[in-house]
């Protein structure tokens, strides 16, 4: 029973890693005012480009720095399109999932060719000594690869530099009333640009996550939905890093579940089961209508002066 938990519990953090990635991308695109669907594709982005140059250079480390830089270039385009074309951001961010989509698909067929299914080279987990061999918490926690030991260090950063710092106050600003800050001085511009970007480079290392340590091959359309339940999980957190953070575990717990259900062969359509964990995330949202408060100039372009629309 301890090694089915155990083992349980380990699953669940793995499908929820890339998620909270995403999805902490998500909290600051979104805190500072710009609406970020494309977390799907920067996800992609990430993983496909992650694939890639450990494809050609077997290095781990350049893979995931070149996932992180995909994913800021997507998240620039955004920003782009958003902050200074103005752009309406709910179609910015399908046109970058669209095309993300599409442009991963065809160069995956380029440049795997026969060898998709080939394992790439992939983080091994280092075992802290000691504590790794503490019952359950152990492999959970002490026994795990860099971007895990990254992400349980981001997720205090990120709520530190939010919620205790003058930068995070200014970029709650910049989300919350966008003329106040400009009014103050704060470059609404130069913030969400930096906001936008920033989201990029932290979804670019969920993706990479998805190819370098959780299935170590790249396919097309890997991030299956991954960026919408992220989006779902932000929203579910209240824009709260420690909040979506959690949602994102309650995701990858259903996940790890359906998928010890379908192992029982419980004469369950599978389809069914593979949908859980997006009703899980309906529900979520469902709960949470009228109580969940999004930042005040979510979705909305900043202009100068009056012409503020």
């Amino acid at each position: 029973m301890t090694s089915f938990l155990s083992d349980y519990l380990v699953a669940s953090l793995r499908l929820c890693v890339p998620l909270a990635f995403a999805a902490l991308g998500g909290l600051w695109s979104e805190r500072s005012g710009v609406l970020n669907i494309a977390l799907e594709g920067m996800l992609l982005t990430g993983a496909f480009v992650g694939a890639a140059v450990v494809f050609f250079t077997d290095n781990v480390w350049i893979g995931t720095l070149a996932a992180l830089v995909a994913g800021g270039l997507i998240g620039l385009v955004h920003a782009y399109l958003c902050v200074s074309l103005r752009v309406d951001q709910l179609v910015s961010g399908l046109a970058i999932n669209l095309a993300a989509a599409g442009l991963t698909a065809f160069w995956a067929r380029v440049i795997f060719a026969t060898n998709s299914t080939q394992q790439l080279q992939g983080f091994a987990s280092i075992g802290i000594p000691l504590l790794k061999n503490i019952p359950i918490l152990g492999s959970l926690l002490f026994n795990q690869d860099p971007l895990v030991y990254f992400l349980f260090l981001l997720v205090p950063l990120s709520t530190y530099l939010l919620f205790h710092t003058s930068l995070g106050l200014a970029l709650r600003a910049v989300g919350e009333y966008p003329r106040a800050a400009d009014t103050a001085g704060i470059s609404v511009v130069l913030v969400r640009y930096i906001s936008v970007i920033l989201s990029g480079c932290l979804s670019g290392l969920g993706g990479a996550y998805l190819v370098l340590v959780h299935v170590r091959f790249f396919t097309e359309g890997m991030s299956a939905g991954k960026g919408f339940i992220a989006l779902a999980a932000l929203i579910f957190g209240r824009w709260h890093p420690i909040g979506a953070v959690l949602a994102c575990l309650l995701f990858g717990a259903t996940e790890a579940l359906q998928l010890r259900i379908q192992a029982f062969n419980l004469q369950i359509p599978y389809q069914f089961l593979s949908m859980l964990p997006y009703v899980i995330a309906l529900f979520a949202l469902v709960g949470l209508a009228g109580k969940s408060t999004p930042p005040a100039a979510l979705g909305m372009a900043y202009v100068k002066e009056s012409r503020d629309r």
